[in-house]
């Protein structure tokens, strides 16, 4: 088995890393150069190939960049929860834009990157141009989506606030929880014995399991911090389309109708043939649903 990174180059994609103030970022990268960008940020527990099938259609008209988040694959993995907050992680979106010479960028996230996606847009309205997210939640309005049955589809955030438990039961057995969850949970197709192969190079890397749970637990304490706020959260008013997987074993498909209810003028479209990993299970829909919106 080839690693992702050897993939990337068979495909004929440039690999490279940011540098901001605070981490390195590996990314790959397609596309004219002068072309109009497009950010592509990926959710918890993937990395940058998770756009695999994305990057070399939408490299047809646009400059395509996949970062590794901070703490995934090959970008730095600072140690300590504090690191993970949605301040530091829209400021590496921000200086991953500015790396490349651009003001502005589109952004397309999924899952955690959605979420990521979300927030840079709402704090830095002016460096979005267009927004598509898919299958994720706003972090700052969890209230108003995690409610009722859909408490229940959350209970694993309550568990990754605990210390170390979470790394411990997500790498035993090498690694058999993450992989029984695409398994379970995605359509048959969408990911191969070998995509899976290349999921657990990046989750062995050292530190790698860490961070993405410290994610979760850098968001529960700003939530509680924004339980005690009495000002909500500004709306959304950068033009945005979430696509929807129905089948979502983890988010509802009523978390959609209040992901929208904070976003100026949505245009929301969803996959009932699909679930949280519809990008992989639907990519050529998912392509066209993205390239039409950014045009």
């Amino acid at each position: 088995m080839n690693t992702a990174e050897e993939w990337a180059e068979a495909q004929g994609f440039e690999t490279g890393v940011a540098e901001t103030s605070e981490v390195s970022l590996h990314y790959v990268a397609a596309g004219p150069e002068t072309a109009p960008m497009v950010v592509l940020l990926h959710g918890f527990p993937e990395f940058w190939y998770t756009w695999r099938k994305q990057l070399a259609p939408l490299a047809e008209e646009f400059r395509v960049v996949a970062p590794d988040l901070r703490g995934y694959n090959r970008s730095d993995r600072p140690r300590g929860v504090e690191a993970y907050g949605l301040s530091r992680l829209r400021n590496d979106v921000y200086e991953l834009i500015q790396s490349f010479g651009r003001g502005s960028a589109h952004l397309v996230g999924h899952d955690w990157g959605g979420s990521l996606a979300l927030s840079f847009a709402r704090h830095h309205p002016a460096h979005v141009d267009r927004l598509v997210v898919a299958n994720t939640l706003d972090p700052e309005r969890l209230g108003a989506q995690i409610r009722g049955t859909q408490l229940l589809r959350s209970w694993y955030t309550g568990l990754f606030q605990l210390p170390r438990v979470p790394e411990a039961a997500l790498s035993a057995d090498d690694f058999r929880a993450l992989r029984a969850l695409f398994d379970a949970t995605a359509t048959e197709d969408a990911y191969t014995d070998a995509d899976l192969d290349r999921y657990r190079v990046a989750w062995e890397r050292e530190g790698a399991l860490r961070a993405g749970v410290n994610y979760y637990r850098a968001l529960g304490r700003s939530t509680l911090r924004d339980a005690l706020s009495l000002r909500g959260p500004e709306r959304i008013y950068v033009p945005t389309r979430v696509l929807w997987g129905q089948d979502d074993e983890a988010l509802r498909p009523a978390v959609a109708d209040a992901l929208c209810d904070g976003i100026d003028d949505p245009d929301l479209k969803r996959y009932d043939d699909a679930t949280h990993w519809l990008h992989a299970e639907r990519p050529e829909r998912f392509v066209e649903d993205v390239r039409a919106f950014l045009a």
